[in-house]
């Protein structure tokens, strides 16, 4: 049975697409008292809830989520977890109350930057008066600090990678496109795009085995929340195929901002970067070197 949770507030909702974060949202919740109501989106979310009261909805189907958040007394939402695909229109379902306060819904969520969708979805959760919060307010844990986080450090030319990748990260974060990028010897090499991160570690992986990247040097991934990012959604996030996938594409390691981004998995991760030679480490754009030197 879950806890019962604190009687003089409304209840929590946790959107639950892919990954792990979900979990451990849901997981830190139940630590502290609550007794979260799952909400999984059907044909992304890849977690049995069996072990908590739960209800699966289409991606799109906003009539069928404001029902649920009703019935079941929800004050605060946490949007977590992997969405792959944008809905149809046909799939777009919108109440008759959010249509007339906002307009524009179904055009923004079919084809409007990731950012962009993301402020509108938490528009239309919170017309009716309920709050949305971020991952971190339920999982504070799971935040990225400063500096390394095993035992492999970056050395001089890994500073100069994370100075340059951080650059690109942060000009394709402003293009509200995606927040990682890839540099190798101090030249961009890869950009994050919609097919995410551990693709593009792949396609880094390929290009290096072809020979478009120097077999000599290493580089670095970096992962930024971009700029004008609402922090209550679609944080920078890694875990332990981050640094599987950064190995296999030779680089010497992974940076996160440090404060507005997740690590999953944490002592796997650090077990497995340091096993594979590989550093991974918070970093903080508002300090200088970020905070490393």
């Amino acid at each position: 049975m879950s806890p019962a949770g604190d009687a003089t507030k409304g209840r929590l909702a946790i959107i639950a697409g892919s990954g792990l974060l979900p979990s451990y949202v849901a997981d830190a919740a139940r630590l502290a008292g609550e007794n979260p109501f799952i909400i999984a989106l059907k044909n992304e979310a890849d977690r049995s809830w069996q072990d908590f009261d739960h209800a699966m909805i289409g991606v799109g189907d906003f009539a069928a989520l404001a029902r649920l958040l009703d019935t079941n007394a929800v004050d605060r939402v946490v949007m977590s977890g992997g969405v792959k695909r944008r809905p149809d229109w046909r799939e777009v379902r919108p109440t008759w109350k959010t249509l007339a306060k906002i307009p524009g819904v179904i055009r923004t969520l079919l084809s409007g930057g990731d950012d962009t969708v993301l402020r509108m979805v938490i528009e239309l959760i919170e017309v009716n008066g309920r709050r949305v919060v971020g991952a971190q307010e339920i999982a504070p844990d799971l935040l990225a600090t400063v500096g390394p986080l095993g035992s492999v450090v970056p050395n001089a030319d890994d500073l100069r990678d994370i100075a340059k990748a951080g650059e690109a990260a942060d000009a394709l974060g402003r293009l509200d496109v995606g927040q990682g990028a890839v540099a190798v010897g101090g030249r961009i090499v890869a950009l994050e795009g919609v097919e995410g991160t551990d693709s593009m570690l792949e396609r880094v992986a390929g290009l290096r085995a072809a020979g478009r990247i120097s077999a000599r040097r290493k580089g670095v991934l970096v992962k930024l929340c971009k700029p004008q990012q609402d922090i209550r959604a679609d944080l920078p996030s890694m875990g332990i195929s981050t640094v599987e996938n950064a190995s296999r594409a030779g680089l010497a390691g992974v940076a996160v901002e440090a404060g507005r981004a997740l690590v999953l998995e944490r002592d796997a991760v650090i077990k497995a970067a340091n096993d594979a030679g590989l550093f991974v480490c918070g970093i903080d754009r508002g300090l200088p070197s970020w905070g490393l030197e």
